[in-house]
């Protein structure tokens, strides 16, 4: 069986999560296994071969909407759903969160360290889904994708992926200034021995969606870095595979 992590937390009945690990599928070094993305130098055959285990796996409705990451604020809305067939499809939107409506839609956020940020409505109404490195961060990407959603915020219930960690993420003064200018608290920040700073981003990200009125937010507590056996990782190895985050509705 495909060793997964199912979030838990507070989504309501019919919405359905899990986190991809980095094992059991066909990559080979320094990809080795279940790489999901198409932009790291693997092999596409594989990285397709990994996307189709996944989706029998967790028997997804449809493809995942799969987007080029640009650790931006872009928030692409799905509407379209398409069975799970073609594992790597048309050029992706190039976009760093997705929303939808559409019952049997499944939304994909793909990490290495950035943090993952799944949302849902306590209705189920409408998913959303961010990818959440600092930059995306600092400039609004969480605070888009909730507006996007069109829902109150405090009907919103939210999980925070497995991410680099507060002891692991080390960042200059000018990132710790952009996001205390932002409005992020000082807390999130502790210097490192070497004089620079350690940054929190699940904390920050729980903050941003605790001042928008999102209060139920689960999850925030994994290290990408310190766990290579679970977790791919950029800051530690550079050259490597791809985890997604994957939400969506069931589809009755």
């Amino acid at each position: 069986m495909m060793p997964l992590l199912f979030p838990d937390w507070a989504a309501p009945p019919g919405v359905r999560a899990a986190f991809t690990l980095r094992s059991g599928g066909a990559s080979v070094p320094p990809w080795d296994s279940l790489n999901l993305g198409v932009h790291v130098g693997d092999d596409p055959l594989a990285v397709a071969a990994n996307r189709r285990r996944v989706a029998q796996a967790l028997s997804l409705p449809a493809e995942p909407c799969w987007l080029a990451q640009v650790h931006g604020t872009g928030v692409h809305e799905v509407e379209r759903v398409g069975l799970a067939t073609d594992a790597l499809g048309a050029a992706p939107p190039v976009a760093d969160a997705a929303v939808t409506r559409s019952r049997g839609a499944v939304l994909a956020i793909q990490v290495a360290d950035c943090l993952p940020v799944l949302l849902a409505s306590d209705d189920g109404a409408v998913l959303g889904a961010a990818h959440a490195g600092w930059r995306g961060l600092v400039a609004g990407v969480v605070e888009r994708t909730v507006e996007r959603m069109g829902h109150p915020p405090a009907r919103l219930v939210g999980w925070l992926g497995p991410c680099i960690g507060p002891q692991q993420f080390e960042v200059g003064e000018e990132v710790r200034e952009a996001f205390l200018a932002a409005g992020d608290a000082p807390g999130a920040f502790r210097q490192s021995p070497a004089g620079r700073w350690l940054c929190d981003l699940p904390a920050i990200a729980r903050g941003r969606l605790q001042r928008l009125g999102v209060e139920r937010v689960a999850g925030g507590e994994w290290c990408t870095v310190a766990d290579p056996v679970r977790f791919f990782s950029h800051r530690r190895d550079r050259l490597t595979g791809r985890m997604a985050a994957l939400l969506w509705h069931d589809v009755l």
